[in-house]
């Protein structure tokens, strides 16, 4: 077991850094550099860990939960897809109301508290195609939480209702259509890596950072929670991580500012990607810095905000960057270990079981900085590890004892991080955030 205490003084880089994680001070670009290319991986992990035990204690969280993939078919080719087909290509589906009404009314009957909905993007389904699938499940089971849509197909959204002429005010009415229609957040797929460069080389035509962000931000605007994530292991390098996680917490700090300053918590300037100083929101630092709560609730900010980070290791699968490897398990820990040290403002860090495996998020929840370890999913399309089907699955004692093993206490939790009281299929959940 790596221990969360472990001494860095031998080494002044880390040494530094270690400061200015018991200090509670943000780590700059430099930092997050070494960070990726120190050798010494386990004081990396050690740091996350002992950030993660500031924040959460000795709970991990988990949920039940259900993804619906409703279809395959996606103008788009990116090279590092294996998910996509064309109308027409062995494989190629697109599902129907009737049958996302069974899957709402099955997801129900096993307790689910979410329904994680997302797909390609559809050269010719309609809009109305989506909200009556957001009214259909919601009619079928109106206690599930829908997370539905990444930015990319928001953006596809808004040009296929004729709203996206408008910029943001078209991205902002497709958002509010959809959540009358049912949807409760967002996930946070599709922001791959925010550079320019990686951007051409693995998913040239997908929309750029700057898009992603800006749906987003008209989310949080609207009172919708998000979540975001990094696809690393393919053609990006450590400071193109490093630069993902910059923007995503700048954008972080902008929503939580004015919440952070009516809480009594400090907000100093610190340095961005561009070399501007900025006030910045820091909810990993020592108990002393918070006067009152360290993490945003539902009942103190009016916006939403970003609950949470998922670093996705790239899975070569049939893509055409199958030649590739991916990355190991030390770059995987040290991924999510640096990304729960350098994104400071984001409450919870998330080690898909589906993408890492459920050995791999054991290792991430005990000792790399994560927090959470998803949910019991069932089906899952988009990636397939070491040849796995559809049927991606495991159970709620599975998650408790990996949880446990790893030393930790389980929670189970729903979309917005409340506690969830369960008598077999029938559940309530808290009406506070958990902290």
């Amino acid at each position: 077991m790596i221990r969360s205490d472990v001494h860095t003084q031998s080494t002044p880089s880390l040494a530094s850094i270690e400061a200015k994680v018991d200090s509670g001070e943000r780590l700059n670009r430099e930092d997050g550099q070494f960070l990726f290319e120190t050798p010494d991986i386990w004081s990396v992990c050690a740091l996350a860990d002992r950030v993660r035990r500031r924040l959460h204690g000795d709970r991990a969280f988990y949920n039940v939960n259900r993804h619906l993939n409703y279809s395959n078919i996606c103008a788009l080719s990116c090279s590092f897809c294996a998910f996509y087909r064309k109308k027409g290509e062995d494989g190629a589906y697109e599902r129907d109301l009737d049958d996302i009404r069974a899957e709402a009314r099955s997801a129900a009957a096993a307790g689910a508290t979410e329904m994680h909905i997302v797909g390609g993007l559809h050269p010719w389904l309609k809009f109305d195609y989506y909200t009556d699938m957001l009214r259909a499940i919601r009619e079928e089971a109106p206690a599930l939480h829908l997370k539905a849509f990444t930015a990319v197909e928001i953006v596809h959204l808004a040009k296929i209702s004729k709203r996206g002429r408008d910029g943001i005010d078209g991205i902002r009415e497709v958002l509010r259509e959809l959540k009358d229609a049912g949807l409760g957040s967002l996930p946070g797929g599709g922001a791959e890596v925010f550079d320019d460069r990686v951007h051409d080389e693995a998913f040239k035509g997908k929309i750029r950072h700057d898009a992603w962000m800006d749906v987003h931000q008209a989310a949080h605007e609207l009172g919708i929670h998000t979540n975001a994530t990094m696809l690393y292991g393919h053609v990006e390098s450590p400071r193109e991580r490093v630069s993902h996680f910059m923007l995503l917490r700048e954008q972080q700090d902008a929503t939580l500012v004015v919440w952070a300053q009516r809480m009594g918590i400090t907000t100093p300037d610190a340095p961005c990607h561009d070399g501007i100083d900025r006030p910045s929101v820091v909810l990993t630092g020592p108990d002393s810095m918070y006067p009152q709560d360290r993490q945003p609730t539902n009942e103190q900010c009016n916006t939403g905000w970003y609950q949470c980070c998922i670093p996705l290791p790239f899975v070569p699968d049939d893509s055409a960057l199958e030649s590739l490897y991916g990355p190991s398990g030390l770059e995987n820990l040290r991924t999510i270990a640096v990304a729960r040290l350098m994104f400071d403002n984001v409450p919870h860090m998330k080690a898909f079981w589906i993408m890492q495996t459920l050995p791999m998020a054991q290792i991430m929840l005990q000792s790399a900085g994560a927090d959470d370890i998803d949910g019991t999913v069932v089906w899952y399309d988009i990636t397939k590890v070491e040849g796995s089907g559809t049927h991606q699955e495991t159970t709620v004692p599975d998650l408790h004892r990996t949880i446990r093993e790893a030393g930790l206490e389980p929670v189970e939790r729903d979309t917005l991080y409340r506690r969830v009281h369960r008598d077999g299929a029938t559940w309530t959940a808290d009406s506070v955030t958990l902290q």
